[in-house]
């Protein structure tokens, strides 16, 4: 099988389970995101493991599983919104058990290992926030949310490779320029204006502004992933899906903006 054929093949299977799963209901919605979440989380505990720094890879898990169920049991109703504060409680025994870890360099495994939760389980336990309007699962919100964010890749990619002449960030992503930047955000926000016709969850307004964010915050996660890779001299953060990479190739984007729509939805608009 070609490498084209391979990478439509498993990305329409790759979508059509996310979109499945984002539908059918908030259970599986919860669990997709979970199974993420912990994917993503491991991917990242791989990439930053060297000979001198090792997180505490059992530890990270254990916590990042407990947050994400946090997290997900308070924004459906599950448990009352004090139970957030459990979150730093359980951070604190990642420090903890470095005391028996016997390992070198221990500020930075503890730190590697805060900064993959904070990386990637905090801001997919926020996509629960997101899918709860007025207390009732709406997966209008999260289909429109990804249709913008594929919207927004998929024409920076297309405008950069076409036209594409000015670096956007050469020293971290050369392959970025400005004209794929703008012109991939101006058709975003057209994309936005599309979607508030059929979804009518939020104003239409509201998706421009969502739009706009996605294509700012979108593009910042990106960058921020090009980083961790660029660092670690990595083409792919890992090879789970044949053709796309790994989960933090798929969701780099997504990891960064989440946190300011669920800013926005939840204190501005």
């Amino acid at each position: 099988m070609s490498n084209f054929w391979q990478r439509t093949l498993f990305g329409t299977i790759f979508v059509s389970i996310l979109i499945g799963a984002i539908l059918y209901d908030a259970i599986t919605f919860r669990v997709l995101f979970l199974l993420i979440a912990v994917g993503a989380l491991d991917e990242f505990y791989k990439i930053v493991t060297t000979e001198n720094a090792k997180p505490n890879k059992k530890a990270g898990r254990i916590i990042g599983i407990l947050t994400y169920i946090l997290l997900s049991a308070i924004a459906f109703g599950n448990l009352p919104y004090k139970y957030i504060t459990l979150i730093a409680v359980l951070l604190l025994f990642i420090p903890l058990a470095e005391l028996y870890r016997n390992k070198e360099q221990p500020i930075v495994n503890i730190s590697l290992t805060w900064f993959g939760i904070f990386y990637t389980v905090l801001p997919f336990g926020l996509l629960n926030f997101i899918a709860i309007q007025k207390t009732d699962y709406n997966p209008e919100i999260i289909l429109g949310y990804f249709i913008l964010q594929w919207s927004s890749d998929s024409f920076a990619y297309l405008f950069g490779i076409t036209m594409g002449k000015r670096r956007l960030f050469e020293r971290i992503s050369p392959k970025k320029s400005w004209e794929g930047f703008i012109g991939g955000g101006l058709l975003t926000l057209i994309a936005g204006y599309i979607i508030a016709m059929y979804f009518h969850s939020l104003a239409t307004s509201e998706w421009m502004i969502i739009a706009f964010i996605i294509v700012i915050t979108g593009t910042l996660g990106d960058l921020v992933e090009s980083l961790l890779k660029r660092t670690y001299q990595l083409k792919d953060s890992g090879n789970i899906i044949p053709g796309h990479g790994g989960i933090l190739d798929r969701f780099d984007s997504l990891i960064f903006a989440i946190p300011f729509i669920w800013l926005y939805l939840n204190f501005i608009h």
